[in-house]
């Protein structure tokens, strides 16, 4: 931990520290002084950028894409010492592995990807209050949503598909970007920001939550639309995402031993018993995500749902993931049993899921199809929700904000 991110007290963003402790033991106060936890060489590049101007980020530029080995000179103290941890590949991961992808996500339509692992994503990020009231500053919720949305799009997806996290690969790249944006976040929000209250913006548990919402909780959004993996699936999924967390400079202490959904739900339960409940910016990053994904794809080529049966399916399965107490606390409603078609829909995935990842052969085809772009929407006759179902759901919403 860096010493000049130390607070004066517990942040306040630690509900019940006693609750906490009788529940985790020391993890909880392991957990606690992570709150003020950055990262370090990150953050040590961003100073040295800001130093030295073009030079330094053309430096780190070939770094990233040729390796420290390649550059002619000595670069920048900091950049050097994130290249070489960047290139020291923990021994847990098979190089394989990394030409191979995120076979578990490329084994998911990327309509149900999007629609599962990115919104399931954002809206675990958007739970913490504390980063939600980060990003409720940057400005209007509803301009920035489809930006946000398009970007860890992108992301995900340079970073799941085979090789894309070999050195110098886009999904390597744009990983080790995506650290220093929120490096770069930190430093321009330090100078006004009371970290005795709230911790460090975007520190180790804000990408804990992150890495956990692509992981976990975009399990939990593919199981509620029908489309489990299993158990061998899950090892395979986590380990490929503990190379992620390398990348993003989580703390290992953080994720090293989470090998499947249940050792992600041990750190999902540590990380909810120190962090207040969403809040108003919460429901409204939430809100503005869900229209704006519901938006996009609605206007895709070959959709055949409205926005706002889109919208309607979103809420449905992030609520799911969620569970009906967190799904409130977010605001996300709910819809009438007698309109819920989600048993039908995840018993089609189910079916669908079976035969796509039946031989190697089809699972092979599977991740072709996943890697070539989006597949035809759902029909429309699925979600018999009309205009004024979605409105009066929407209109129990807090706020007007997003991603």
């Amino acid at each position: 931990m860096d010493a000049k991110h130390t607070p004066r007290k517990t942040p306040e963003r630690v509900v019940d520290l006693d609750a906490a402790r009788r529940q985790h033991g020391a993890k909880a106060d392991h957990v606690v002084a992570l709150l003020t936890a950055g990262d370090p060489l990150a953050d040590a590049v961003i100073a040295e950028l800001d130093l030295y101007g073009p030079q330094a980020r053309r430096a780190l530029d070939a770094g990233l894409k040729h390796g420290l080995t390649s550059l002619g000179q000595q670069p920048p103290a900091a950049i050097a010492a994130l290249l070489e941890q960047l290139e020291a590949t923990p021994d847990r991961v098979d190089p394989l592995m990394l030409h191979r992808g995120d076979v578990v996500s490329l084994s998911v339509p990327p309509m149900w990807f999007g629609l599962c692992s990115i919104t399931g994503a954002l809206a675990h990020i958007y739970a913490s209050p504390a980063t939600a009231r980060l990003l409720a500053g940057t400005g209007r919720p509803a301009d920035m949503a489809a930006r946000r949305l398009a970007e860890t799009g992108v992301w995900a997806r340079q970073t799941i598909r085979p090789g894309g996290l070999l050195p110098g690969r886009p999904g390597y790249v744009a990983t080790v970007e995506v650290r220093l944006a929120h490096a770069r976040m930190r430093a321009t929000t330090l100078t006004d920001w009371d970290m005795g209250a709230r911790g460090l913006p975007i520190g180790q548990l804000d990408m804990a939550r992150t890495w956990l919402g692509f992981t976990l909780i975009a399990s939990q959004a593919l199981t509620a639309v029908g489309i489990d993996i299993a158990p061998e699936e899950e090892r395979r999924l986590y380990q490929y995402w503990s190379y992620v967390a390398h990348l993003l400079g989580l703390d290992e202490s953080l994720h090293k031993d989470v090998v499947d959904h249940a050792g992600a739900r041990r750190l999902q339960d540590l990380l909810d018993a120190t962090t207040d409940t969403p809040d108003e910016n919460s429901t409204a990053l939430t809100a503005a995500m869900v229209e704006a994904q519901a938006r996009a794809m609605a206007g895709a080529p070959g959709a055949v749902l409205s926005e706002e049966q889109l919208g309607h399916l979103i809420d449905n399965v992030l609520r799911r993931a969620f569970g009906e107490e967190w799904g409130d606390r977010l605001g996300i409603p709910g819809i009438p049993a007698a309109t819920d078609l989600m048993p039908l829909i995840s018993q089609l995935n189910r079916q669908a899921h079976y035969w796509q990842t039946y031989s190697p052969a089809s699972a092979h085809e599977a991740r072709r199809r996943a890697l070539e772009g989006p597949a035809p929407e759902l029909k429309a006759a699925v979600l018999p929700c009309d205009t004024s179902c979605r409105r009066d759901a929407r209109a129990v919403r807090p706020g007007a904000w997003a991603a």
